[in-house]
């Protein structure tokens, strides 16, 4: 099902994003798409200034359009600078996400994955935050499901590429 049409104004969905049991962040995206298993959101950059990963950089005017799933523990962030370009593809690694009442809301599992635009450069991020956390010990089917998702998307990146998941 569509989450729009062309008789009035897009709905717009706040997306929050939970760790550790506290709001990590929350912002407010268009909703383009709920299939009833993916929702699909467009946000302009949500942080503050420039984020500098060295590899790429995150900055006002960037559009994020963010697909988030019922059944599966990520979510997959298309990252678009000003002009349109394509910087690459940003993953988080979440529980299945929630959306109820115009909240969209996906608890951030640590572990990341970045994938290049040109699909070269596909780095896992943040597996010694992963590991810190704790969570293999209190929730041992959640840190094995995370581990699982996040070896999937490296694997995709690697082979078939992201878009597979996206068309």
């Amino acid at each position: 099902m569509s989450a729009s049409s062309s008789d009035g104004p897009a709905a717009t969905v706040e997306v929050v994003l939970v760790k550790a049991g506290r709001t990590k962040i929350s912002y407010p995206a268009e909703l383009l798409a709920d299939d009833g298993v993916r929702i699909s959101v467009r946000a302009a950059w949500a942080g503050e200034g420039v984020r500098d990963f060295g590899f790429v950089r995150f900055e006002p005017g960037d559009v994020f359009t963010e697909h988030y799933w019922r059944d599966r523990w990520y979510s997959v962030k298309e990252v678009r600078a000003a002009g349109g370009a394509l910087k690459g593809h940003y993953c988080d690694i979440t529980r299945p996400a929630e959306l109820s009442g115009g909240r969209l809301v996906v608890e951030d599992l640590d572990l990341d994955l970045w994938v290049s635009a040109d699909g070269t450069d596909v780095r896992r991020l943040d597996e010694d935050e992963f590991a810190q956390s704790g969570l293999s010990g209190r929730d041992p089917g959640a840190a094995a499901a995370a581990v699982a998702a996040l070896d999937e998307l490296d694997a995709l990146a690697r082979g078939a590429g992201l878009g597979t998941l996206l068309g």
